[in-house]
């Protein structure tokens, strides 16, 4: 039986060079159209599919133009410079004849050099085993159902309160549910799964949508197959609220302390 999540990102080729379709998966709803992650991870396996794709992704920036209705889209990938070493693409996700996501992406084709990592793994973190999954909330949308999530501490309120809070960090172990090989697009999509950090730092909801996500690649595909179907350890955290717009950065590792990926995202909120 195919995964959920290959199901959501599934694409079927237009005849010529008219790119692909797809459409959206009820089991990666959210409040207004679909889990901006799985979006990223459509957009990006649009070109990790196409016949003229050299290397391996190290770069995607996703820009979310609008929210996508329930039903189909079209997706165009253009690689529009290759060289020695990376190649360059412009992605565009439409729906009824208007354009819904933009995003750009570099691949490389990776090379043994000197490598070395400055940042580190968080350090006596509990096992992934050791910790309980989080409680579906009652009206959570379906796609946080499609993860498994342990958190070390930062989770969602138990209440909105709206007590605010000196920081929004939060740490934790997750996988997709049913379990799945973590690849690209599941990285892609895991790298937009943590929750908004306005939530957390001001404990009470809001209307929200992110505008713009970068994710930075760090494993090539053999890192990745090593990783499995085990959790990776998510670092989340707030970096500015500012009238009307907040930036969040995260970090995910794998369970063996090597850095998979780190990501950035622009958020808009009201209120």
């Amino acid at each position: 039986m195919q995964h959920p999540f290959d199901a959501a990102i599934a694409l079927t080729p237009l005849p010529g060079d008219a790119g692909h379709r797809g459409a959206t998966s009820p089991a990666y709803a959210n409040m207004v159209g679909p889990f901006g992650g799985v979006t990223a991870a459509t957009l990006l396996q649009a070109a990790l599919v196409h016949p003229a794709r050299l290397g391996e992704p190290i770069a995607l920036t996703v820009n979310f133009a609008a929210a996508l209705a329930e039903g189909g889209f079209e997706v165009i990938a253009r690689p529009v410079r290759s060289n020695r070493s990376t190649q360059h693409w412009l992605i565009e996700l439409s729906q009824g004849g208007e354009t819904a996501a933009t995003a750009s992406a570099v691949f490389a084709l990776r090379r043994e050099t000197w490598s070395s990592a400055e940042a580190q793994m968080p350090a006596e973190v509990p096992s992934a085993a050791s910790l309980a999954p989080a409680r579906a909330r009652f009206g959570a949308p379906a796609w946080v159902q499609r993860y498994d999530m342990r958190f070390v501490d930062g989770g969602m309120p138990e209440a909105f309160d709206g007590r605010e809070q000196p920081a929004s960090q939060s740490r934790l172990w997750l996988r997709d549910e049913p379990p799945r090989p973590l690849d690209f697009a599941s990285l892609a999509a895991i790298c937009d799964s943590f929750f908004p950090r306005i939530f957390l730092r001001r404990r009470q909801l809001a209307p929200i949508g992110t505008v713009t996500l970068t994710t930075y690649f760090h494993a090539d595909a053999a890192l990745l197959a090593a990783q499995g179907e085990r959790p990776v350890l998510g670092c989340a955290r707030g970096v500015n609220f500012r009238n009307g717009y907040f930036d969040q950065s995260a970090e995910v590792w794998s369970d063996a302390g090597q850095l998979l990926a780190s990501t950035h995202q622009m958020v808009y909120f009201k209120g």
